[in-house]
């Protein structure tokens, strides 16, 4: 049985142009056999097929079991960030937030399970939390992706979910080049916006070379992007239950609970108990416009044979503006009782009309601006032959700012007499709701600029700040920073202890530190207590893919900053701004040990590594504990919390050549995911608003009572992985792979919600309506975040490789890429709740991609696909609440003509592209996990398309 040689693989990768990037976080490979030039087969092999092949010796060199993308794939797909390069690994799915793939979910664990590094350091996310925001970071700027599905000792990134290593080029070992990058982007949609821009570009140029004698290397990376989005959105509020109280029922104080509605014969069909009915939406048309700004540079200087030096940096400058101009206004239930059935089925109101509601023309701006800076230096020293020592330390930082403006119009202010109520008829549809005119009323024109005035329409106030008529809208205002320091210390060593070949040892000191404060304030028209005309209509946003005509447009945002409204700081009355505002600080002292594995057991060949890595972790947390006096301004009394603790994590790793080329691998070991940075806060609170509606419910999810805490105490999320694995290797870019995974979840973090009785805190001359309505509810939901909950993930990866050459040599040029991955998992409810979901599982998911290329004429096509799955969103202030999406179908297209076949000599160089990305205009929806017609969230995004050009000097 011929012995597996990964240093061959190695070297031919090498010899082709690829680097394999010598990290911290990624103990080496053995290299002390020596390399028989004789035997190493050069790929030489470009664009498609040989990224493919270069990926493919990749996931065959590891002993941990991988997925791989190079240069080459990135640069190929029709992709504008990294995520959507990831997203097409297997086991790997993608999430799209607002029109471009963000979020990345491995083996059904979301992004904030899932450890990411650059060049082997921990990278710093621009998100509330660990998790990193993929779509943010430029293709341009990697050589290599590696996703880590069983852990290794020496990697300080793992996690339950996997890791990812985003690598850069290495300058001394890669080809020189100058290359320039740029495309012109489109979308298909026209911005329903008239202020903005349907197109965007992007330009790139990529610097490779070597200096003095090839010891001193540089690579430059500079790019630079604007990227449309255009949506239709509609968000529903949730599903009330239809009021059937019997006839002629009152309440304690005398006022009748029953709606009349029921029994007076205006419905026109029987409506069940238990039957829901939709309580209200706003649905808005979204453009966007992210600007984003790259720099990346790698210096490599090796003065010795035994000394390599490696500064590494980069800088991400990211802007978003977007606008959301549409309506809100409340359904049966929620926004009255004025309401006549007309249509049920199994449970749900599918028919009916409202006699009206207040309509609120909602004109919102944001506007989010990060920074991100990353500064490594690595010196790795040659003791001898067999020892060397490596010493690293990296500094990141992030700043992120987002100003988000809700601007407040209608038909005049709330109060005043004499005002139309928008009264509609609605259906609901496979996408959320269709909206008609009213059989009888007559339809109010929200487009005419003498009707609708800047003025709130609904009783929005906030006593004793404002009074219930003065809020015009509002401007959330969260400020998030993070710092990350590490400094790491390594030992590696080739040694000849029996099946013991290789030593790695080394110990890991990191400091991090997260701060949000949390901001806002009211926004008061200058008019008030009167109202007066927009300033500056831009023109009119038409909402006909929910059935209205339209709405006034203007610049909320502009009005905003140049000093319009009137502000009035809501920390004095919010008791959630200073109750999310806190500082989460984190230190880890890791000490790890691993050892390198080769053995023969009869004829197979074995090798691995077995190691331990013990991890020692302080943190600590300061923030607010908020609640309102008997004037209802805000108490804010500072409060800390915090926990130290050691965790213990074993990992072995074992990869058997069972055939020639065939492999079976095994991984055993203990993970954690450190919890979430926003639930380590230690802040409480207590809430109340100020909203009539929601006063006068009688439903406690529309309340005006509630209340959050955090838990500073968590430890952190933690697993037992089995992982085995079957790859056959038939061709250079050709292989088959079935593997399977249990990861057995022996804590885990659930939001938890219990009810509690909030009478002490209630206020009489505080706590009541527009009209002095007393709160029909005195309870409420408390929510925190509680650890100790177990479960499991299982499933199976089925992967496979096909070039179309090895069926006939006439079809030399075609391939497919394909996986399909099937989980299951569950973990223990919260107390008195039902989710067992994991964020970012789904069952099912497939991805494939077919291409041609062969003469410079290349095709692809790719095609994602998952199904349901919980996330999360933001809501009220801007705060993150989870979510259930119900998946899709993602197909993107490429043609393009590499110049270099075509003979001519001055276009040798060129290639040209032609993209489409989300091709058959998937949507994104969400829906009750109860009961997918009850349908929250429905977007629409247009398919995009891409002109682009790619010149190498």
């Amino acid at each position: 049985m011929k012995q597996f040689k990964p240093n061959l693989i190695k070297a031919a990768l090498i010899s082709g142009g690829v680097a394999f990037v010598s990290t911290p976080t990624f103990a080496q490979e053995s290299t002390s056999d020596s390399i028989d030039e004789s035997n190493v087969e050069v790929i030489q092999v470009s664009g498609i097929r040989g990224s493919l092949q270069r990926a493919q010796a990749i996931k065959m060199d590891n002993t941990s079991i991988v997925e791989a993308l190079s240069a080459e794939d990135i640069g190929k797909l029709p992709d504008t960030s990294i995520a959507e390069s990831i997203a097409r690994l297997p086991g790997v799915t993608g999430e799209r937030r607002n029109g471009r793939t963000s979020g990345i979910s491995v083996r059904g664990f979301n992004e904030n399970y899932v450890g990411t590094s650059l060049n082997g350091r921990e990278l710093l996310g621009m998100g509330d939390n660990r998790g990193v925001e993929f779509d943010l970071y430029p293709t341009e700027i990697i050589s290599n992706i590696l996703v880590y599905k069983t852990p290794e000792a020496g990697m300080t990134t793992q996690n339950i979910g996997g890791s990812i290593d985003l690598q850069t080029v290495k300058p001394l070992s890669a080809e020189s080049t100058f290359t320039v990058n740029g495309s012109f982007e489109k979308n298909a949609e026209d911005s329903p916006n008239p202020d903005f821009d349907n197109s965007g570009h992007r330009v790139s140029v990529n610097y490779v070379d070597q200096f003095a004698d090839d010891t001193l290397g540089l690579a430059l990376t500079v790019a630079t992007m604007e990227s449309p989005r255009q949506e239709q959105h509609f968000r529903g509020w949730g599903y009330a239950d239809v009021n059937l109280a019997a006839e002629n029922t009152f309440n304690d104080d005398g006022d009748p609970v029953w709606n009349p509605r029921r029994y007076d014969g205006q419905d026109t069909v029987n409506v069940p108990e238990g039957t829901v009915v939709l309580g209200g939406h706003d649905s808005f048309q979204r453009s966007a416009m992210l600007e984003r700004d790259s720099i990346a540079a790698v210096v490599e200087w090796a003065p010795t044979e035994k000394l390599n030096i490696q500064l590494d940096a980069l800088y991400i400058d990211f802007v978003e503006d977007d606008v959301r101009r549409g309506l809100e206004e409340g359904g049966a239930e929620w926004g009255t009782s004025a309401y006549t059935v007309t249509g049920v089925e199994d449970g749900l109101v599918t028919s009916g009309y409202t006699d009206g509601f207040y309509s609120v023309v909602r004109n919102d701006a944001r506007r989010q601006e990060a920074d991100l800076t990353t500064i490594g230096i690595n010196a790795e020293y040659q003791i001898n032959d067999s020892w060397s020592v490596e010493l690293d330390y990296s500094t990141g930082s992030v700043e992120k700012e987002i100003i988000d403006v809700e601007s407040y119009s209608g038909v005049g202010r709330a109060g005043t007499d004499g005002r139309s109520l928008s009264a509609r008829s609605w259906e609901m549809t496979s996408t959320g709701v269709m909206y008609s005119d009213h059989p009888t009323a007559d339809a109010v024109d929200l487009t005419d600029p003498t009707l609708i005035r800047l003025a709130g329409p609904q009783a929005w106030g906030a006593r004793p700040l404002l009074e219930s008529d003065a809020q015009d809208g509002f401007v959330n205002q969260p400020l998030f920073e993070e710092d990350l320091d590490t400094i790491r210390l390594d030992l590696k060593g080739y040694v000849e202890w029996g099946i013991v070949t290789g030593v790695s040892t080394g110990i890991v000191y990191s400091d991090r530190s997260k701060s949000k404060d949390n901001n806002g304030a009211y926004l008061t028209a200058p008019s008030y207590p009167d109202d007066a005309a927009i300033p500056d209509v831009l023109g009119v946003v038409n909402l006909d893919f929910i059935g209205i005509d339209g709405i006034l447009a203007y610049d909320s945002l502009g009005l905003y900053e140049s000093g319009y409204y009137i502000e009035s700081d809501a920390s004095r009355v919010q008791n959630d701004r200073l109750g999310d505002t806190y500082t989460v600080d984190e230190e880890l002292i890791t000490l790890y040990s691993k050892f390198d594995l080769e053995m023969e057991l009869g004829d197979v060949w074995v090798r691995g590594n077995v190691g331990v890595q013990v991890v020692k972790a302080d943190q600590q947390s300061t923030g607010f504990s908020t609640t309102s006096d008997a004037d209802g301004y805000t108490i804010a009394t500072p409060v800390t919390g915090g926990a130290d603790y050691t965790d213990v994590l074993p990992t072995l790793n074992l990869s058997a050549e069972v055939a020639d080329n065939q492999f079976v691998r095994l991984g055993l070991s203990k993970v954690i995911s450190r919890p979430r940075m926003d639930d380590m806060r230690p802040n409480t609170q207590v809430t109340f608003s100020f909203n009539d509606n929601q006063i006068t419910s009688s439903d406690i999810e529309n309340g005006p009572w509630g209340g959050s805490a955090g838990n500073p105490d968590l430890r952190p999320l933690e697993a037992n992985q089995f992982d085995l694995a079957y790859e056959n290797y038939f061709a250079d870019s050709g292989y088959v792979a079935v593997s399977f995974f249990f990861k057995d979840i022996k804590n885990w973090h659930r939001d938890t919600s219990i009810i509690a009785d909030f009478s002490d805190y209630y206020v009489p001359d505080l706590h009541q309506g527009s009209e002095g309505q007393v709160p029909v509810l005195f309870t409420g939901q408390v929510s925190s975040v509680l650890d100790g909950f177990e479960g499991f993930v299982r499933g199976y990866e089925l992967q496979g490789s096909l070039p179309f050459d090895i069926i006939h040599d006439s079809l030399e040029g075609f391939g497919l890429f394909a996986s399909a991955t099937f989980m299951d998992g569950e973990v223990d409810p919260a107390p008195g709740q039902t989710e067992t979901r994991i964020p970012g599982l789904s069952e099912e998911s497939y991805s494939m991609t077919f291409f041609y290329e062969n003469k410079g004429f290349e095709f692809r096509l790719a095609a994602t696909k998952r199904d349901q799955y919980l996330t999360e969103e933001r809501g009220t202030s801007l705060a993150l609440v989870d979510a259930t999406k119900q998946g899709g179908t993602l197909v993107d297209a490429q043609i393009g003509y590499d110049f270099s076949e075509s003979g001519i000599d001055y276009l040798d160089g060129l290639r040209v592209t032609l993209q489409a990305q989300n091709l058959t205009d998937e949507d994104d929806i969400q829906a009750s996990s109860t009961d997918p017609r009850q349908i929250t969230q429905f977007q629409s995004y247009g398919t995009n398309y891409l002109l682009g050009f790619n010149y190498k000097f």
